[in-house]
């Protein structure tokens, strides 16, 4: 079984920075992508930014410039670095991981989603 787990969400003030990571936990299984969405209050959730264990990444035009997206392979984790954050990117940030697994049977792929951590930008 693989699990993800979020950590660095909170409160912080328009213009200030986080960084929220999530590793993956378990046992034989590869990672092929990882990635974040989010999700606000009456709103659908949506792509922020995701990578490849290759190292491609991929932004939501609104976070371009602002977030970056990072992977440590040998971890299994991913990192997102958000600086300049405004009031907008206040929203449940969930963790993605697209990933292999090698089991008795053989290997499949599976997705994978974190719990969701809250991330509030506000004075």
């Amino acid at each position: 079984q693989v699990q993800l787990v979020e950590s660095g969400g909170g409160l912080v003030q328009p213009g200030g920075s986080l960084r929220l990571s999530c590793a993956a936990s378990g046992s034989d299984f590869g990672i092929n992508a990882m990635g974040w969405y989010r999700q606000a209050p009456g709103k659908e959730r949506e792509l922020v930014a995701t990578i490849t264990s290759g190292g491609s990444t991929n932004y939501a035009d609104s976070v371009k410039g602002r977030f970056t997206i990072s992977i440590d392979n040998a971890k299994n984790t991913v990192y997102l670095q958000m600086n300049s954050l405004k009031p907008e990117d206040t929203a449940v940030y969930y963790c993605n991981a697209d990933l292999t697994r090698y089991l008795g049977s053989g290997p499949d792929t599976a997705t994978y989603w974190g719990q969701g951590t809250q991330v509030t930008v506000s004075s």
